[in-house]
């Protein structure tokens, strides 16, 4: 079973070097460590950067900050069952 808190927090380091706000997916890709192949992993779940963008709608942008993205993507993923 994933952490919710740690995968939370992996994505906000992941996502906070980017220039917010931020008005689409393709802006936040810069930041990424890894780029698309950055991975947030916890428990029995793993998942790229690139393939969450094919899992969620991708938020609702702009974003001024990582942490309402995050959660919003976060939330996402318990809608969709993947969490």
């Amino acid at each position: 079973m994933a952490d919710e808190a740690e995968l939370r927090q992996q994505m906000i380091d992941a996502f906070e070097g980017a220039d917010y706000p931020v008005s689409s997916p393709m802006d936040l890709v810069p930041a990424l460590p890894n780029g698309p192949g950055t991975k947030f992993e916890s428990g029995d779940f793993s998942m790229t950067a690139m393939e969450l963008n094919t899992k969620v709608s991708g938020g609702d942008f702009p974003y001024d900050d990582p942490e309402s993205l995050v959660d919003d993507l976060l939330q996402e993923l318990k809608e969709k069952g993947e969490l």
